[in-house]
């Protein structure tokens, strides 16, 4: 059986992507994408890279996800499943540069510093 594999990291959220050849399923942590995502447009988000290469019906997507929250968690299944489309077709690889698919979104949450109360946010000035 022929199954293709890649990583996709978006924030904190890591989703390990198998696809392999089938009618279109998505399964996200054992579960139909539909349940696991409840916002429309993160199920969107999750299937373009799909509907922008027309291979929605040719292949199958299980997925493990942990870390991050949903949105992230949405970001990182689409990384990898461009990735895993990559991996199974080459000629694939202009339209999901196009779309900006294979570029990890590397923005994070900046870390809070010392002496401050949030990453950048100073404690008020007091004259006295």
């Amino acid at each position: 059986m022929v199954r293709y594999t890649a990583t996709g990291k978006r924030k904190t959220a890591i989703a390990r992507v198998i696809l392999t050849p089938g009618d279109g399923k998505i399964t996200v942590n054992k579960r139909p994408v539909d349940e696991y995502f409840g916002r429309p447009r993160l199920r969107t988000e999750v299937r373009m890279p799909l509907t922008t290469t027309g291979t929605e019906s040719r292949f199958d997507v299980s997925a493990n996800i942990m870390g991050g929250g949903v949105g992230g968690q949405a970001g990182a299944l689409k990384h990898g499943i461009a990735k895993a489309l990559l991996e199974a077709d080459d000629s694939l690889r202009k339209e999901l540069r196009v779309g900006g698919f294979l570029t990890r979104d590397s923005r994070k949450v900046e870390r809070k510093k010392a002496g401050l109360k949030s990453a950048r946010k100073k404690p008020q000035f007091s004259k006295r």
